[in-house]
């Protein structure tokens, strides 16, 4: 190669025979002039065929030529510069420019990366002249989802850091996304050429050609942007060496196999800048005159920048057309993906760009996981819909996320779709499985799920011990313990509950009565979930659907619970209660008949009917006092506590610790083939109620070891919203005999009941604001507190 440029050789000549004159070494030189060790002996090897003029200064200078020498000297190093090749009259671009495309007038958002970019530029124009070795280039990977616009960020960075690289900006299309991506010899042989390096003069071999253009590079301060990279094989022979250069890598891949280097991963826009994008592309005016549907379509756009790109171009193709009308389009999810076209620009068409050049199996595993229900998914689910392993799902799910084509959490195996995406995969779905497939694979789905959520709710059933709940689908990864059970049915809350439904619509209705039933303890300990009305709606419904009265009276009764605690909704839980006391009573179950009373009760105390749900609650204890079973004692504890809360809230706080003090000597008794554990709970019950009456008694610290010990036992119970409810009686004990521990403890509780999505978070608030109050108001906003204060009983 050093054959084609030999004036390199006469520029190596006379820098060594002047260095050796002045008597320097190479090291004295280096310093002397600011240039490094290595670059200088690749000098002087003849590796450096023409370094630039100021390097060629900066020797002259350090080697004190005279301005004869010193012309001379720049005169051999041009001569081995690179030179443009002619170019021929039809075609003035030149076979071999590369230059950078056009940047977008309209491109917005995505400063924080480019700033970072155009710090890490400036780092390298300021470099040292004293490093002994040349810092490696630079080299930043731009990466992200399809349709998130990493050429258009490259495009519009490059032309910021122009200023920075006067040597020269190149780009160049890799084509990542064809069915042959160009090969890196090929893309050498581009970008030699662009320098101007003679097509004859061209090595043959790919690791000639990137050593070439590594020494070409060395010295100069170069721009290149590789756009559309297809993996790290492609990329690596291309980068420059050592030297000032910056090399921007946008690929839908994350090329992790790259390292040390910068990387910018693109997100979403948020919505303020989607309406942004919107407005530079249609102007003000239009946007400002329909602000609320430029918002919905940013929104349906899925904050996506080619989505809304198309969406702003579309409307701007049409000016008479109102955004409300396009925003109605796409607000139908089957219409969507063609609402989102406009000419060549199509984000069903980036989608099959990448979704194309996937294996067989992970094709199969994104078009399925898109019908898991939820926000997100684990391995798990894809695997049971894609008909796979749970290590090839894992492995596909990974592909799928370096592709861009998938979110992961942040902390666990999670994968999420974006929603513009999700739409793509699901018509994919529709055409290469069609229905039976599809409905195969989300019935297998709803199958094992129900099974797996069914054995992790009975880790919860508290009746008798159970390690290791029976009819697991696969006990190999089935939940250890109630602590791992939970995590479970936390995580994959979206897919049982949708598997439920599909069970109940399938008409598998002994299976739903099944899961609902190993729930109802489970559901004790996260009363703030709103999906139990969903749960128990469906149990009963299918215990109707078996004509089962005394399931449908049991379902039901979960049914006004689920309503009156964790929906809010008395009018509801009445409903649902007085149904259930039909049923109860046509099928004899004097059990389910005392419940049915029990949560009636509760729902009319909720309504202001304090009498009736006082009466209610009366018949309901005489109802259960009459059965002698181990479940009419635990039901009619829970009606006491009940009886005796609605006692206190009206007013007649010292029949209601007598009530209470009753169910303690029940708890104390024990409570035959019921385990020491659940006796407990209901103590603890107990001993909240206790510390509450003798708060509204203004016995404060006689109730502050029963509130101190109820809570105690919630928490080692892990059940948090009982906990916290517990906590904040505590605090309003605390506030009223003026403990100084009084206000961090409403603190904690109001904190804790926020983040629980609790309503008593407002109560915590009440009791804090009272604190701050004089004496006697501080007195009577403890008062009022207690009278809206919520009972904690299942009741």
């Amino acid at each position: 190669m050093r054959g084609a440029t030999p004036a390199g050789g006469e520029f190596r000549q006379r820098l060594r025979h002047f260095r050796t004159r002045a008597g320097l070494s190479q090291e004295a030189l280096s310093e002397a002039a600011g240039i490094s060790v290595r670059a200088l002996a690749d000098m002087e090897r003849g590796r450096t065929l023409g370094p630039q003029r100021r390097t060629v200064q900066a020797l002259a200078q350090a080697l004190e030529l005279s301005a004869d020498d010193a012309a001379g000297l720049e005169e051999s190093a041009s001569l081995g510069r690179p030179r443009p090749r002619p170019r021929a009259v039809a075609d003035p671009a030149g076979p071999h420019t590369l230059a950078l495309p056009r940047d977008i007038r309209d491109f917005t958002a995505r400063g924080p990366a480019l700033a970072q970019l155009l710090e890490l530029a400036a780092e390298l124009t300021d470099e040292g002249p004293g490093d002994v070795e040349p810092a490696a280039s630079a080299v930043s990977v731009i990466t992200g989802q399809p349709g998130l616009g990493k050429t258009a960020f490259a495009v519009h960075a490059a032309y910021r850091l122009v200023p920075h690289f006067p040597d020269g900006q190149f780009a160049l299309d890799l084509r990542g996304m064809d069915a042959e991506p160009t090969p890196p010899r090929d893309a050498l042989a581009r970008l030699l050429g662009a320098l101007g390096i003679a097509d004859a003069a061209l090595p043959s071999g790919l690791d000639e050609r990137a050593a070439l253009w590594r020494s070409l590079l060395i010295d100069r301060r170069v721009l290149l942007l590789l756009d559309n990279a297809v993996d790290e094989e492609q990329v690596l022979p291309l980068l420059p060496g050592t030297g000032p250069s910056l090399t921007l890598v946008t690929s839908r891949h994350s090329l992790a196999g790259l390292g040390s280097v910068h990387r910018t991963d693109l997100a979403l826009l948020r919505r303020e800048e989607a309406v942004e994008l919107l407005t530079r592309i249609l102007g003000p005016q239009r946007v400002q005159a329909e602000a609320q549907a430029a918002r919905d379509l940013a929104d349906l756009c899925g904050h996506l920048p080619l989505a809304v790109r198309i969406a702003g171009q579309r409307l701007l193709s049409r000016p008479h057309e109102r955004l409300t009308k396009l925003a109605t389009r796409l607000a139908a999810e089957g219409r969507r993906l063609d609402g989102l076209q406009a000419g060549s620009l199509r984000v069903r068409a980036a989608f099959a760009l990448s979704y194309r050049q996937l294996p067989p199996d992970t094709r199969t595993f994104l078009r399925r996981a898109a019908l898991a229900a939820g926000p997100d998914f684990g391995p798990e689910t894809g695997a049971l819909l894609a008909g796979l392993s749970y290590d090839q799902a894992g492995a596909c799910a990974e592909e799928l996320t370096d592709a861009g084509l998938l979110q992961s959490d942040a902390v666990a195996e999670r994968y999420s779709f974006h929603d513009l995406l999700r739409l793509y995969a699901l018509e994919q779905t529709e055409t290469e499985d069609g229905p039976d497939v599809r409905e195969a694979a989300l019935d297998r789905t709803a199958r094992w799920m129900l099974s797996r959520a069914t054995a992790a709710a009975l880790h919860y059933e508290v009746h008798r011990d159970r390690s290791v709940p029976a009819g697991d689908p696969d006990p190999d990864t089935a939940p250890v313990g109630k602590s791992e059970a939970r995590a479970w049915l936390e995580a994959e809350r979206a897919q049982w509950l949708a598997a439920l439904h599909r069970a109940h619509r399938s008409g598998w209705h002994r299976e739903v009565l099944d899961t609902a039933e190993a729930m109802h303890w489970f559901s004790d300990m996260t009363q703030h979930w709103e999906q139990w009305v969903e749960v128990f709606t469906c149990a009963s419904d299918s215990a109707r659907a078996l004509d089962d009265r005394r399931q449908e009276a049991v379902h039901l009764n979960y049914l006004a619970w689920a309503h009156n605690l964790c929906a809010h909704d008395p009018e509801a839980a009445l409903t649902a209660a007085d149904a259930a006391l039909e049923a109860a009573r046509d099928c004899g179950d004097g059990l389910q008949e005392g419940w049915a009373l029990g949560y009636g009760a509760g729902a009319l105390h909720r309504q202001g009917r304090p009498e009736d749900a006082h009466d209610r609650l009366r018949e309901s204890a005489r109802c259960l006092a009459a059965l002698d079973s181990p479940e009419a004692r635990l039901a009619e504890l829970t009606i006491l506590n009940t009886l005796g809360n609605l006692l206190r809230h009206i007013g007649r706080a010292a029949e209601a610790l007598e009530i209470h003090r009753r169910s303690e000597q029940i708890c104390r008794t024990g409570i035959p083939g019921r385990t020491a554990e659940l006796v407990a709970l209901y103590h603890a019950v107990a001993r909240q109620q206790i510390g509450n009456d003798l708060v509204a008694l203004k016995r404060w610290h006689e109730a502050e070891p029963s509130l101190r010990q109820a809570l105690a036992d919630f928490e080692a119970a892990h059940m948090p919203i009982w906990a916290e409810q517990a906590r904040l009686d505590l605090g309003r004990a605390l506030s009223g005999s003026g403990h100084p521990e009084a206000r961090q403890t409403l603190l904690t509780a109001r904190d804790a009941l926020a983040a629980l999505k609790s309503p008593l978070q407002s109560e915590a608030t009440a009791a804090l604001a009272a604190l701050s109050q004089p004496a006697d108001a501080h007195a009577r906003r403890i008062d009022e507190a207690q009278c809206s204060q919520r009972e904690n009983s299942r009741s």
